[in-house]
C-alpha cells in the first residue's frame, strides 16, 4: 500500500492537477481571512472550504490514470487497493493543505481571549473533519459510481454544499462549533463530528472501493 500511496501521489504532483484547488482554496482564505480577527471564527472559515476541494482532489486522483494504465496497476496490485490508495493519497495531500493553513491563520488572528493552543487544535480538527467529509462526497460523487464527468462535477457540487449547511453533517457541526466558539470565547472540540466523518468515510469508501471491483 505504501508503493501505490507514493504512486499516486506522484501522479498528482507530476500532473499539477492539483494547482486549481489550491488556487481556489487561496483565494478563500485571501477573501475571508483578514489578520487580526478572532481566531476561531477565522479557524472555522479555513477548514469549511478544505471540504470542496478535498472532493476536489479525491476525484483528480480516481481519474488521473489513463483506463490502460489503470488496469496495468490493477492487475499488479490489485484493483481495490489501487482505488483506496488513490483516495487516501487524495485526504493526505487534503490534509497537509488543511493544516499549514490552519497553523497559518493560527499565527495571523486574535488570540487574546483563546490560546493559541486550544485554538489551533480545535481548529485542526474541525479540518481534518472537513477533509474526511470531502473525501466521502469525492469518493461518491466520480467513477466508478459516476462515469460522467458533467454529472459528476454538478454531484460533487451539491454534495459539497449539502454537506456544509445540512444539519447533521459532520463538516457543518464542526463549522459550527468554530462559528459559536468564537462568540463566546470557548473552545469546544469537535469530537462527535470527527467520529461521524470518520464512520462517512469509512462508508464512502468501502462503497466506492466495492463498486470498483464489480464495474470495472
Amino acid at each position: 500500500m505504501t508503493a501505490l500511496l507514493r504512486y499516486q501521489a506522484d501522479l498528482l504532483l507530476r500532473s499539477q492537477r492539483w494547482l486549481a484547488p489550491l488556487l481556489l482554496y487561496a483565494v478563500f482564505l485571501g477573501v475571508g481571512v483578514r489578520t487580526g480577527e478572532p481566531v476561531l471564527g477565522a479557524l472555522g472559515y479555513t477548514a469549511a472550504p478544505v471540504l470542496p476541494v478535498t472532493a476536489w482532489v479525491v476525484r483528480i486522483c480516481l481519474n488521473q490514470e489513463p483506463p490502460a494504465v489503470r488496469n496495468v496497476v490493477a492487475a499488479a496490485a490489485g484493483r481495490e487497493r489501487a482505488h483506496l490508495a488513490a483516495v487516501l493519497a487524495a485526504v493526505a495531500c487534503a490534509t497537509l493543505l488543511g493544516v499549514v493553513a490552519v497553523l497559518g491563520v493560527t499565527a495571523v488572528s486574535d488570540l487574546r481571549r483563546v490560546g493559541p493552543f486550544e485554538a489551533g487544535s480545535s481548529g485542526l480538527l474541525a479540518t481534518v473533519v472537513c477533509v474526511l467529509t470531502g473525501a466521502a462526497v469525492g469518493a461518491l460523487t466520480t467513477r466508478p459510481l459516476v462515469h460522467s464527468r458533467g454529472w459528476s462535477l454538478v454531484a460533487l457540487v451539491l454534495g459539497s454544499l449539502l454537506a456544509l449547511v445540512t444539519t447533521g453533517s459532520p463538516a457543518q457541526a464542526a463549522v459550527q462549533a468554530m462559528i459559536t466558539g468564537s462568540r463566546t470565547a470557548s473552545v469546544t472540540m469537535p469530537w462527535p463530528a470527527l467520529a461521524g466523518a470518520l464512520a462517512l468515510a469509512a462508508a464512502a469508501a468501502a462503497v466506492s472501493t466495492k463498486a470498483t471491483a464489480r464495474r470495472e
